[in-house]
Parts: C-alpha cells; sequence; structure tokens
C-alpha cells in the first residue's frame, strides 16, 4: 500500500461520488494563484462534510479555518433556504480570497466571514443562537480549546468535525516533540472523557496523505 495508491483511488472515487465542479475547482485555483498552502479537504471529504451536515438537518453551521474557502462551499451548499454558515479565518488575505470564491459560487447572503483569532471571535458567538454543526480545521495547536467552545455553541444533537486528528499516525506517539501533535493528543485526551458527548475517530487515506476525522455527537 502506497501513497500513489491511495491517491489513484481518491482519483477513482471522487470522479464517481464527487466529480469535478466548476465552482469548486475555481476556488482551489483561486487558491493555488494566491500562495495559498495546499490543504484544503480533499472533493470526497468535501462531500462527506456536507452529507454529515444535512444528516443533522443543520440550519446553523460554524466552520474553524476558512482558507480559501472550498469546505466553506460544500457546506453552504448543504443547508436549506435560509441557512446560514459563519467561518472563521485569522488571516485577512485568505479571507478576502475566501470571500469571492462564495461571490463567485452566489453564496454570499449564506456565508459570513469572520476575521482574526478565532480565541478572539468565538465568544461573541455565545450570544447568537446554537450552531447544528461544526466544522474545526484551523491550526492544531488550538484544537482543544476550539473543540471547548465547540461545545459552549452548540446542543443536543449537534455533530462537531474535527480534521487532521491523526497526523500521520503520529498522534500514536506519546513522546513526540511536535506542537501540533501535542496538541492533537491533548484533544483526543479531551474527547475521551468528554460526558457530553459520544464520539468516535475514523483514519483517512487518499490524496491529503495519511490522516483522520473526530466526529462528535453532543448528547448533553
Amino acid at each position: 500500500m502506497t501513497e500513489s495508491l491511495w491517491t489513484e483511488v481518491d482519483r477513482y472515487i471522487d470522479e464517481r461520488v464527487a466529480p469535478p465542479d466548476p465552482v469548486l475547482t475555481a476556488a482551489l485555483d483561486a487558491a493555488n494563484a494566491a500562495g495559498l498552502p495546499a490543504i484544503s479537504v480533499s472533493p470526497s471529504q468535501g462531500k462527506l462534510i456536507a452529507i454529515l451536515a444535512r444528516s443533522v438537518k443543520a440550519s446553523r453551521v460554524l466552520e474553524i479555518g476558512t482558507l480559501a474557502g472550498y469546505s466553506t462551499i460544500w457546506l453552504a451548499r448543504a443547508l436549506p433556504r435560509r441557512g446560514r454558515v459563519v467561518t472563521l479565518e485569522y488571516d485577512p488575505k485568505h479571507a478576502d480570497i475566501a470571500r469571492s470564491n462564495f461571490a463567485r459560487a452566489g453564496l454570499s447572503d449564506s456565508i459570513e466571514v469572520r476575521v482574526g483569532a478565532a480565541l478572539d471571535t468565538l465568544p461573541p458567538l455565545a450570544k447568537e443562537p446554537p450552531f447544528d454543526f461544526v466544522f474545526i480545521d484551523a491550526d492544531k495547536v488550538n484544537t482543544p480549546e476550539y473543540f471547548k467552545w465547540a461545545l459552549r455553541l452548540t446542543h443536543p444533537g449537534s455533530l462537531i468535525v474535527v480534521d487532521n486528528v491523526v497526523r500521520d499516525g503520529r498522534v500514536a506517539d506519546e513522546t513526540i516533540d511536535d506542537d501540533n501533535v501535542r496538541g492533537m493528543q491533548r484533544f483526543m485526551d479531551m474527547l475521551a472523557n468528554e460526558p457530553r458527548v459520544l464520539a468516535t475517530v475514523v483514519q483517512t487515506v487518499g490524496a491529503k496523505g495519511y490522516d483522520g476525522f473526530a466526529l462528535a455527537l453532543v448528547t448533553a
């Protein structure tokens, strides 16, 4: 089993269940042209989070980590009429590119980008209605804090999805000296001891390498 095989299978799957979409392709092209890192979810992963959002009948979605808005577009398209995505982005340049991508997709009215450090932009959300679905895909060091806020900003029945939790398998290395992996290890320990969620982790391989998602259903 090699990464080239994983990538080929991803291509095979994407062609059948997540074929090329002009709007999504343009979003990735804009990100590449601007020199943004190629770390957006894959097409089949984007469709997965859209299916998950729709499965819990989400009408309010919170995304932590916008980048160029590729995953945001998947989520916004999964919402019912008058549904809304609030997406948090640290970098103003990334936010501008994302807004342009949303406008091209015809989704500007459905998506609100809030710029700044997420730990600063999350607290004001506590005064707003709760979210039905949360997708966390930002800096890994602060993932435990983002998860705490996700719990505060949701309700029983909400679903929280966290990306990049496996880190090429390094999450299982208790001796590793890597702040990103350590952040995910702290999050995993938190997940294991959090009585308000029903949670699991799914490992993934594909064009994005070896990683995984955590899924946490809020129960209380």
